[in-house]
């Protein structure tokens, strides 16, 4: 029989042999955290719901008892692995920002899918765990999350010393600067805990300040509905008139607040995943090219990418504003063949950026 002494011993060769695997699958940070609910999250998570900062991301609201805490889902749950990966870029995310022939794609999404690269790592990671506990003689179980749960990955994560949430409301690592993917692993082991990640904003705003839609109207909260990132992903609609200019060419996504993170000057790009080395196409993609993808071009154009989840009918209402920011008149006859298009949201982008296009100057 294992006694208290030798389970505590062998949960701390397991907690060591985790860390070192978990670099060895490509992670760039790992940390433990206890798994109990925190009351101050929750509380947090549901003021910002009753603000109606989460917009049309109903399922944000639908599962809010569950997604306040790791044992509110799971009451088994003993400790929080919190795992990221760096994707930290080369270039400057905004040096496109005065090319509107060019079309501006986020970080994040100019390489590999995310989902996919950092579940099947959180999967490996989670088989090789099972496996060295028992040879310990451990029982355990666990359960792993990556973006496609109810779990609030970048609260977890300050717990779990992978850094803080800054006043953009990601994560900010002092190694990593703002470009960290997160995942999580719930487990019924009870690791021994890091130290939670320590707030070093101090008194900057440049991430506040570098907003182009004012989507922060405060340190530390997000008001989504006005937000380039969720205007251009996650709202399925026409995006609001009032909000079409400050898009300029910001097609999916928008690296504004992050990009202008003083701690990025410490972010090393050797420790970036190959899988999110950016696609070569789509780093400064021809906005007029994009306008004359189909369904099943899209398809082709962005397979494995994170931008397909939003399928072409989004896409290309993206593209049209961007167009119609560029009043560039050489679009214009590609924007007119997209005036009758099958999607109503697509046909009402068209006719505003043709409007734009070929308006008096």
């Amino acid at each position: 029989m294992v006694n208290a002494g030798q389970t505590g011993a062998a949960l701390a060769r397991v907690q060591a042999a985790l860390r070192a695997k978990a670099a060895e699958l490509g992670f760039a940070a790992i940390g433990f955290a206890p798994a109990a609910d925190d009351p101050v999250r929750a509380a947090r998570l549901h003021e910002w719901l009753a603000l109606g900062y989460h917009g049309t991301m109903g399922w944000m609201a639908d599962r809010a008892d569950v997604r306040q805490g790791p044992q509110s889902m799971w009451p088994d749950a003993a400790s929080v692995i919190a795992l990221a990966m760096s994707y930290a870029p080369d270039a400057d995310p905004l040096a496109l920002e005065g090319n509107p022939e060019k079309a501006r794609i986020s970080v994040y999404a100019q390489g590999r899918d995310y989902h996919d690269v950092l579940k099947k790592a959180a999967k490996a990671l989670a088989r090789w765990l099972v496996a060295e506990a028992e040879g310990m003689g451990l029982a355990m179980a666990l359960k792993v999350f990556v973006d496609t749960a109810p779990v609030m990955e970048k609260p977890l994560g300050e717990a779990a010393g992978l850094g803080w949430q800054g006043k953009h409301t990601n994560m900010v690592s002092r190694q990593h600067g703002s470009w960290l993917f997160l995942g999580a692993i719930y487990c019924t082991l009870p690791f021994a805990p890091d130290p939670p990640g320590r707030d070093r904003c101090g008194s900057c705003t440049a991430c506040q300040t570098a907003c182009p839609t004012d989507a922060f109207p405060a340190p530390y909260r997000l008001d989504a509905r006005r937000c380039i990132s969720y205007l251009t992903i996650e709202h399925k609609g026409p995006i609001p008139e009032e909000f079409r200019p400050a898009m300029g060419n910001r097609i999916y996504g928008c690296d504004d607040c992050l990009a202008v993170c003083p701690w990025n000057k410490f972010a090393d790009t050797a420790a970036r995943h190959a899988a999110f080395i950016p696609r070569e196409e789509l780093t400064a993609p021809d906005l007029a090219e994009l306008l004359r993808l189909d369904d099943a071009a899209f398809r082709a154009k962005f397979s494995g990418s994170p931008i397909k989840r939003i399928g072409r009918d989004r896409f290309v209402r993206n593209c049209l504003i961007a167009a119609g920011n560029s009043r560039n008149p050489a679009l214009a006859e590609q924007v007119a063949g997209l005036r009758g298009d099958a999607d109503p949201v697509v046909a009402e982008a068209a006719d505003w950026a043709f409007a734009k296009l070929t308006a008096d100057p």
